[in-house]
């Protein structure tokens, strides 16, 4: 009997819970707005409720006014962790950053929350808000080495801050010019000292990062966010994406842009899959329009007889009527969401949590009664909500239940900002389309190819980071880095990434960050140069 087999015969006892299977869990985002006169800290408040899918832990905003920054910052959602108190403490500066957070390197923490702040060796204060996942904090750790200022947090987006403020300067920018070549993996940042914002995307562009502006503003106030859906918000205009590669500088004299690498793109596919909003655009195509051409895909692809096509919403929603147009399928919603039901939750009693989905997800008993249902969701990752949810339709009477997933079977695990299960926990890394569904119990099961989620992007397959359905990883991983994902593998050690890199950072780092001299050997002077906006 297979592996997969054998959890399917195990979990016939009980209903999983699933919030112990939470999916792709979402990179981070980043806020900031450079515009005098305005009240920065709303602007990014509302900012940030534009990015919390993208994390629910913490958040975080810093405020500038040319003279200090003051951060507040708390675990929570937006809404929990600002009120109007909070926000009238950040009142009066002309610039701020802000951050949602979703832990992938280190521990949901408040000394892990973000805005990350420190006082620069070369004078004032630097604080900073990052989108992404480095693959060399090790090593970077190990070389800052001992000084008189203790690590305060075990991350890397402190380690980046760290290294930033630990560089003698004379500016803000020159550390950032001497630091963001050191840095491998994935990085959308966006940090401030007291006067000027920053903000900086890594040379392979692996998370978005765009620049918008502020309209009939006297003196030029410039936002910059994860994705575009925040711009819309606060009522900013779309001017560019920052380029990977990119350091963009915001102050009194307008933006300047620097170059720190050469810009090899490898933007995340699973941006356009999941993480990202339907009504953002990245590289110029909505993500709403891709997922709904991908949905067309997959009916093209996957066909079957059926009476009616459902999602799993909300992120399912626009695949399902891409099938449903292509495939002439009804339509139809026979799944209820409660939106009040976060990513955690009081824990329910055992009789309760046998049945947790249900927290979630209940069917309208009506619309799928005697029906044979196409359920189309955007992506399978341990397989137990969809196992719950599969059996959930067959007892509220569903005839049939055809599981359509609208990207390819993940099978290798993220190191650049997303937190998947590790290579273990995936079911479709040692386990076949077929082994799948009889696991999940549904009466055919299928995703789109990779070749048919590329083409519905409109993005050439090369500048375009597959890893997580292909195992072709675009940044180098060190060894330690590759193990700590996938030290769930059969006989290995239970150990995470964040847990191997705060054992590291501890270790290795104790004593802080001032005793080191962190410009880079071999930093090409030439790649900086002026761009105008």
């Amino acid at each position: 009997m297979s592996d997969v087999a054998a959890r399917s015969n195990l979990e016939d006892e009980a209903w999983p819970d699933p919030s112990d299977d939470p999916g792709p869990q979402d990179a981070c985002g980043v806020f900031g707005v450079w515009a005098p006169g305005e009240d920065v800290a709303n602007l990014t408040y509302y900012g940030l409720y534009a990015l919390q899918h993208r994390g629910q832990e913490a958040a975080g905003i810093a405020v500038g006014d040319g003279r200090t920054v003051v951060v507040f910052k708390e675990l929570g959602l937006v809404a929990q962790v600002f009120n109007e108190r909070s926000l009238a403490s950040l009142s009066g500066g002309h610039l701020a950053v802000g951050h949602t957070r979703y832990s992938t390197t280190g521990s949901s923490t408040w000394e892990n929350a973000q805005p990350s702040y420190r006082t620069a060796r070369f004078g004032g204060p630097v604080a900073l808000g990052h989108n992404g996942n480095l693959t060399n904090i090790v090593q970077l750790a190990s070389e800052l080495g001992a000084g008189r200022d203790r690590l305060r947090a075990t991350t890397d987006s402190d380690l980046i801050t760290a290294m930033l403020a630990d560089h003698p300067g004379p500016t803000l920018t020159d550390a950032a010019m001497a630091v963001l070549p050191r840095l491998a993996g994935a990085f959308s940042l966006v940090f401030a000292d007291a006067s000027t914002l920053y903000a900086a995307r890594d040379a392979h562009g692996i998370h978005p990062l765009v620049l918008g502006r502020l309209a009939d503003h006297p003196e030029g106030a410039w936002v910059v966010a994860s994705e575009t859906a925040a711009l819309d918000i606060v009522g900013a205009s779309f001017v560019r994406e920052v380029d990977p590669g990119e350091l963009i500088i915001i102050d009194g004299t307008g933006v300047r842009s620097r170059r720190f690498a050469e810009a090899d793109p490898h933007l995340c596919l699973f941006e356009y899959v999941y993480l990202a909003r339907p009504d953002t655009a990245i590289s110029g195509r909505s993500v709403h329009a891709v997922r709904v051409d991908v949905g067309r895909q997959l009916a093209r692809e996957a066909p079957v007889d059926a009476d009616l096509v459902i999602p799993v919403p909300q992120s399912g929603v626009p695949a399902a009527v891409g099938y449903a147009e292509q495939s002439g399928i009804p339509f139809g919603e026979g799944l209820v969401k409660n939106s009040y039901v976060g990513r955690t939750f009081i824990q329910p009693s055992q009789t309760i949590r046998q049945r947790g989905i249900r927290l979630k997800l209940n069917p309208l008993r009506e619309v799928i009664e005697g029906r044979r249902l196409v359920v189309v969701d955007d992506s399978i990752v341990r397989g137990n909500t969809q196992r719950a949810l599969v059996r959930m339709l067959q007892e509220a009477g569903a005839a049939e239940v055809h599981i359509r997933i609208s990207s390819p079977p993940v099978r290798w695990p993220c190191f650049y900002g997303i937190d998947f299960a590790t290579r273990a926990e995936l079911i479709a890394s040692d386990a076949g389309v077929e082994e799948i569904r009889a696991s999940l119990g549904a009466d055919s099961l299928a995703y789109v190819s990779l070749d048919g989620l590329v083409a519905a992007s409109h993005q050439p397959a090369r500048t375009l980071c597959r890893a997580c359905f292909d195992g072709i990883y675009p940044v180098p991983l060190a060894e330690s880095d590759k193990l700590g994902k996938h030290r769930l593998e059969p006989g290995g050690a239970a150990q995470t990434t964040a847990d191997l890199i705060a054992e590291a950072m501890r270790r290795e780092v104790t004593l802080g960050m001032n005793g080191a001299d962190p410009s880079p050997d071999g930093h090409d002077a030439d790649l900086a140069e002026a761009r105008p906006v």
